[in-house]
């Protein structure tokens, strides 16, 4: 199959998707539009909610499964936006709209890889495609869903904007609620108990707390307080303050290693994850793909932004066209030669490691 149409079509879609609104959990007219290239291109698929997935024409269950994920859900456009961010437009060498790099650009180039392959014999992995939902929201119906239904998966590529680097890493997140304790009482009356002011020295400890290890990909674990609520009028001192905690976190720790840590040593009254499951990530450097990737000149970082990574256990590289920089931003775009290079590159890294 030439490799020009392919890309051709995968920018055509790609403006497809721009111009159709796909919220996390209102994606299902986005998911019609990538049912329309399975179906020009004879690939036999699935729809599961708004998840379209296909498994390569000659999939073997005796081969390893290597899965080719990136999500058709987008986030809603901020308010800075100049230019109509449900509209394709093309200048300067820019395709501009909500979801272009984020990750549009990765899913249409994966989807154009993905047919690039389908019909070829004897590869020495499968291929399974999700064009996944909700990744955005962390939603219950995006990949997580999936992985009960697709074959298991062995090693995966998640399309999201890395400029075509091998991202060999990504932090997980947990997201904690804790709460400092006082004594409620009058404002006019002594208070040795303050639960506001109680909340300076806990403040203090997170700022200069360190979790001991680090990681050569990632770093070191990065602890935020994000929200403090306290407080219901000017002349009462409240029973309590409520805080919030961002746990970005490294592959030397699992989520529960840093819920213990913190629930353990904190200065908290209370302190809670809202959940363990979004876990760090990463592949071995002696992978394949890694190996390839830097035998064609790709270099490697690890990545401190959450994507569907976190939800899959098996060895998994972050790659994909476009810039994490301007993921989320006003008049978002994305370069037409990114995709160009995002799909050959795509193809090459295959190429080299199941052909």
């Amino acid at each position: 199959m030439v490799l020009t149409e392919l890309t051709n079509n995968a920018i055509f879609l790609l403006k497809q998707l721009i111009e159709t609104q796909s919220f996390s959990s209102e994606e299902d007219k986005t998911a019609s539009h990538i049912e329309g290239w399975m179906k020009r291109y004879n690939i036999d698929y699935k729809r599961t909610k708004n998840n379209v997935w296909a498994v390569n024409k000659y999939f073997d269950e005796r081969k390893p499964t290597l899965l080719l994920n990136s999500h058709h859900d987008t986030v809603k456009p901020n308010s800075a936006y100049t230019k109509d961010p449900f509209k394709a437009i093309v200048a300067n060498g820019k395709l501009y709209g909500l979801g272009s790099n984020d990750a549009g650009g990765c899913l249409v180039s994966l989807i154009a890889t993905f047919t690039y392959f389908y019909n070829k014999k004897d590869l020495k992995y499968n291929l399974v495609l999700v064009a996944s939902a909700e990744e955005e929201s962390s939603g219950p119906n995006g990949l997580n869903s999936m992985l009960s239904v697709i074959p298991k998966v062995d090693v995966a590529i998640v399309g999201e904007p890395t400029l075509m680097n091998l991202a060999v890493a990504e932090k997980g997140l947990v997201v904690f609620d804790a709460k400092v304790e006082g004594t409620p009482s009058h404002a006019a009356h002594p208070n040795d108990n303050n639960s506001i002011y109680n909340t300076i020295e806990v403040l203090q400890w997170f700022k200069d707390f360190k979790f001991e290890k680090t990681s050569e990909a990632l770093g070191d674990v990065k602890m935020t307080v994000t929200q403090i609520k306290a407080g219901s009028q000017h002349n009462v001192v409240p029973a309590d303050v409520d805080l919030v905690i961002d746990v970005r976190v490294n592959d030397a720790y699992t989520n529960a290693e840093i819920a213990e840590i913190l629930q353990k040593k904190s200065p908290c009254t209370k302190i809670t994850p809202r959940s363990l499951r979004l876990n760090s990530s990463s592949i071995p450097m002696d992978h394949d793909l890694v190996k390839a990737g830097i035998a064609m000149g790709r270099t490697t970082y690890g990545s401190p932004t959450l994507s569907d990574q976190a939800v899959l256990s098996c060895p998994s590289l972050k790659l994909g066209p476009g810039d994490s920089t301007r993921s989320h931003s006003a008049d978002e775009y994305i370069f037409i030669s990114e995709i160009e290079e995002g799909i050959q590159i795509y193809v090459e890294l295959l190429n080299r490691v199941i052909v």
